[in-house]
């Protein structure tokens, strides 16, 4: 059967969970978002803007 562990050692366990835990999110709000690529040259294109209820 499984002993219970003492006190001391399950504050120490969850002491050291929070520490990792707040470890990870301070490295990942530090990682930012990646550098988007160039973005595509648009000019010279048109959009054609829809007219509801025209048929081609």
């Amino acid at each position: 059967m499984l002993e219970r562990p003492r006190t001391p050692e399950r504050y120490a366990r969850g002491f050291a969970a929070a520490v990792v835990a707040v470890a990870t999110l301070l490295l990942a709000a530090n990682a930012g978002p990646a550098r988007a690529a160039e973005p595509p040259e648009l000019r010279g294109v048109q959009f054609e803007v829809g007219r509801g209820g025209e048929s081609p």
